[in-house]
């Protein structure tokens, strides 16, 4: 979407960072537990018709609900809306450290993939709302390290991608 050219278009404030997510979720209490067992959040407030947790090592807010005359389905990426929720690890071997928790819990997971930029982890929650961990590479950490500092233009990317993924991945119009 762009402006009109009759408007003066002032620099956007800056991103700060995601402040929360809300899933909607068909069983309050059954989520609740599969938030708080298995990835260790916090549930700090209950809004009647939804719970709000959150992380204790990363402070990450998700609040969890339910809506009254919601419908019941379960979550499908192949709907319009989100696809996943990506959760970041540290390193391979804490994902590992994930999928054998999985296991235990008997939660639904592929495997660790190794790609690109990184390896990750798919997994479900009891709504089968799609999850995921994933460990960033060191090029995937690089891209990001210039990205934010500033470093780089469009062109910048450009030839970042082509130079490391190939030319059929670079941005349509850099």
């Amino acid at each position: 979407m762009t402006a009109p050219a009759s408007v003066d278009v002032l620099a956007p404030p800056v991103f700060a960072g995601v402040d929360h997510v809300a899933l909607t979720v068909t069983d309050l209490d059954r989520s609740q537990r599969f938030y708080t067992d298995v990835l260790d959040f916090v549930v700090v407030m209950d809004v009647g018709t939804g719970r709000i947790c959150m992380h204790p090592q990363t402070g990450f807010v998700l609040a969890l609900l339910t809506h009254p005359g919601g419908r019941g389905e379960r979550f499908s990426e192949l709907h319009v809306g989100a696809d996943h929720l990506g959760f970041a690890a540290r390193s391979r071997a804490e994902l590992e450290s994930w999928e054998a928790r999985f296991r235990v819990y008997q939660v639904p997971h592929t495997p660790i993939r190794d790609e690109l930029f990184g390896s990750h982890l798919n997994f479900r929650d009891p709504d089968d709302i799609a999850l995921e961990f994933s460990a960033s590479n060191d090029l995937m950490l690089a891209a990001q390290a210039a990205l934010s500092a500033g470093q780089t233009s469009p062109s910048d990317i450009a030839e970042f991608v082509a130079a490391n993924v190939g030319g059929d991945f670079v941005p349509k119009g850099a």
